[in-house]
């Protein structure tokens, strides 16, 4: 019986590359490779992947063809020599970057009649072939419905829209999420520490209450699309109290305050700017460092 999954090319064999195309072979997708330094291909290779010897065999091998290199330079630099074999194929760039290279980088797929995504990779390589992992995808839609199904054995593919660069705005946003977040545990962490509390313990705490958190920004979400922050759970100026207990606590305590000191310096431009009396929410305002006002809903 043949086999009727798409075959897929992945140029760039780091490995975070390494890992795309490991998922592809163990999903039954005939799998081609390239990379600058062959050796790298050795292990996929003994996995069934077939390894090209230059970037057009490589693109001309399969109709999807996926590059994960370095950064936008590089990818142009591979991808040059193989320009006129990209026609008629589709690139789906995982390649990070900003959002003004990802919409340079259609334009130039374009112009060589290929069809383009921009995606971002939101795990590490050992989370790809998790069907729990976030792939982020943006541009054409039919391109993206036409692949669908093979972008599904890389992780869960989720569509944010036909501008190519909003794969990669979502990518740096959720990104500083993360930090922001893991560097908030991280202060927590240390600063119970100073009372003998292991991590280990204070972590289910921590995930216990990103529980709530959660449901904050549910609710402040609706609140900054409509530009009204109404004050009935918490105010600006009830947060910068209770960052003053935090900063006094770690003070105390020799853990460095930088990162509260940062947020409390949010929060009092916020209540400068007249949003004592507001929701946290309402932050978003200084922080999007506008002078006119609150953003109108669907501005």
């Amino acid at each position: 019986m043949g086999n009727d999954r798409t075959a897929v090319t992945v140029v760039g064999l780091g490995s975070m590359g390494s890992a795309l195309a490991a998922a592809l072979l163990e999903r039954g997708h005939p799998t081609t490779v390239w990379n600058r330094s062959a050796g790298k291909a050795r292990p996929l290779v003994d996995k069934g992947a077939r390894l090209a010897a230059t970037p057009r065999e490589a693109v001309t091998a399969s109709p999807l063809v996926i590059a994960c290199v370095w950064d936008y330079e590089v990818l142009r630099t591979v991808l040059a020599p193989a320009a006129a074999a990209l026609a008629g194929r589709t690139l789906v760039n995982l390649t990070s970057g900003s959002p003004e290279q990802a919409r340079a980088a259609r334009e130039w797929a374009l112009g060589q009649g290929a069809g383009y995504l921009d995606g971002a990779v939101m795990t590490t390589p050992p989370g790809v072939g998790d069907p729990g992992s976030m792939f982020l995808y943006s541009g054409a839609r039919d391109v993206f419905d036409a692949h669908r199904a093979t972008l599904s054995a890389l992780g869960d593919p989720l569509y944010l829209g036909t501008d190519p660069a909003t794969a990669s705005l979502y990518d740096a946003a959720l990104l500083g999420l993360m930090w922001s977040t893991m560097t908030g545990w991280l202060h927590g962490t240390a600063l119970v520490g100073t009372e003998k509390t292991p991590a280990t313990e204070f972590t289910p705490v921590a995930i216990r209450w990103l529980g709530t958190v959660n449901r904050f920004l549910t609710t402040y979400a609706a609140q900054v699309d409509a530009g009204r922050y109404p004050g009935d759970d918490a105010t600006v100026d009830v947060q910068i109290a209770a960052v003053g207990h935090l900063i006094h606590a770690a003070a105390a305590r020799g853990v460095d305050n930088a990162l509260p000191e940062l947020l409390k310096s949010v929060m009092e431009r916020a209540s400068a700017a007249g949003h004592g009396f507001d929701s946290y929410a309402s932050v978003i305002e200084v922080l999007r460092n506008r002078s006119d006002g609150p953003r109108p809903a669907g501005a």
